[in-house]
């Protein structure tokens, strides 16, 4: 059994709902949360500054003892990490390469769209992990820049999120696909309207829920979870505002946030442009 936590980071608030899910599947397991919430969003800078954000946010967490860490944030695990084979002796795990496998397990007719970041979905790198997994399958992308700020307002459920997602996904519903991936941590908050405009009959697949399950896989097959009986304890860090933090964290995790938030100055672990 192994004590040391689980690290997670994103650009903001939306890799909290990774931590929601892992602490509803490892309710033992400790864990580490950093929100770069300073610089956030990720998906509309370039492949360097994302890059150079992700080394930054992966030094400042292995200041912990760490066994994994899962990079939350979509734009970061798409574009950088394919980037960073042994940047970090901590096993790092991203959410779209389980979401790509989920989406391919659970599409019957082969139709899968891929929502995200406009870096995202520049950087094409869901549609590589679907074709390299199937190469029948057929996909179609969009990006959702409106769809952070959105979450992050609070505003999920407003007339106005109703109708950026309408806009955003028309050509989605329009090539028929049974599945979708969120790709975006954020995403899941607007499942609600995403829902509405998609349909019930259309798969939601949320990476950060994803990844939270293949890490318990991981961690169970190697012997590294701990000790049940006991809740783990969370830790919650941030780039910027914690009162905001504190907020905003409560709606991501769908329960109240408790604890300290503590402000990170991250420039101090990223390294020069």
């Amino acid at each position: 059994m192994d004590k040391r936590a689980i690290g997670v980071f994103d650009s903001g608030l939306g890799g909290l709902t990774a931590v929601k899910e892992l602490a509803r599947l490892l309710p033992s397991e400790s864990i580490v949360y950093f929100g770069d919430t300073g610089r956030v969003p990720y998906g509309t800078k370039s492949n360097e500054t994302i890059l150079r954000y992700t080394k930054g946010d992966i030094e400042f967490l292995k200041t912990f003892d760490l066994k994994a860490i899962i990079v939350a944030c979509g734009t970061a695990s798409t574009i950088a990490l394919p980037q960073l084979d042994g940047f970090c002796e901590v096993p790092m795990f991203g959410v779209s390469a389980p979401a790509a496998r989920a989406a391919k397990k659970a599409t019957k007719n082969g139709k899968i769209g891929v929502i995200g970041t406009p870096g995202t979905i520049a950087s094409g790198g869901y549609e590589k992990l679907l074709l390299g997994l199937d190469p029948k399958l057929e996909t179609v992308s969009a990006a959702c820049p409106l769809f952070v700020p959105l979450a992050e307002e609070g505003w999920q459920d407003h007339e106005i999120a109703y109708l950026a997602a309408k806009e955003y996904l028309a050509p989605i519903c329009a090539a028929g696909v049974d599945t979708l991936i969120l790709g975006c941590t954020h995403y899941p908050l607007l499942s609600g309207v995403i829902r509405k405009v998609m349909g019930d009959s259309v798969t939601l697949i949320n990476p950060g829920a994803e990844a939270a399950k293949e890490l318990r896989d991981w961690l169970g097959y190697q012997g590294l979870l701990a000790d049940e009986g006991k809740d783990g304890e969370v830790r919650f860090f941030a780039s910027d505002c914690v009162d905001s933090f504190v907020t905003l964290g409560s709606r991501f995790l769908e329960r109240p946030l408790t604890g300290c938030v503590e402000r990170v100055d991250i420039e101090k672990y990223t390294p020069r442009g």
